[in-house]
């Protein structure tokens, strides 16, 4: 899936093994095997392009990754400390991307008029904004897809 996201665009078999070949040594059909593999999964959506195929991811790198956090944070019994000790583990620059993040997706809060202006209670914001989902496989499958990243952690692929 690296290699997939790393072009952003459609690529071929050729492609990736050429890319991959610089690294390592590695066979055609294994980059072709790895690649239908991920189509069946429904990481990868394919079209024919002569006798070959040129392979497109179906959700971004960072929907993927997004979905994991999620994934994650939502298994948590407590959320809240969950996210306490992540923020805990992250560099000063990751903790500038995540307020650049937070800026991006927060509304700005809208006070109604109330018939109550003298009331002592504070104005309730605005309900956050809900991220976009990722986008999900093409063809729902029964069998839970096998994520891309163990892979990569069994060989790169």
């Amino acid at each position: 899936m690296s290699r997939v996201w790393k072009w952003n665009r459609p690529v071929t078999v050729r492609e990736v093994l050429e890319d991959l070949q610089k690294e390592r040594s590695i066979a055609y059909t294994t980059v072709m095997t790895v690649l239908d593999n991920l189509h069946q999964k429904g990481w990868v959506r394919r079209e024919a392009e002569g006798r070959a195929y040129r392979y497109e991811a179906v959700s971004t790198r960072a929907a993927y990754a997004a979905a994991l956090m999620n994934d994650a944070w939502s298994q948590s019994d407590n959320p809240a400390a969950a996210l306490v000790a992540f923020f805990g583990m992250m560099s000063e620059e990751q903790r500038h991307a995540l307020r650049d993040a937070v800026r991006i997706v927060q509304v700005p809060e809208t006070l109604e008029p109330t018939e109550a202006s003298d009331s002592t209670e504070p104005p309730q914001p605005a309900e956050p904004a809900q991220p976009a989902e990722p986008p999900q496989p093409a063809e729902p499958r029964e069998a839970t897809p096998e994520n891309p990243a163990s892979a990569q952690d069994r060989g790169g692929r």
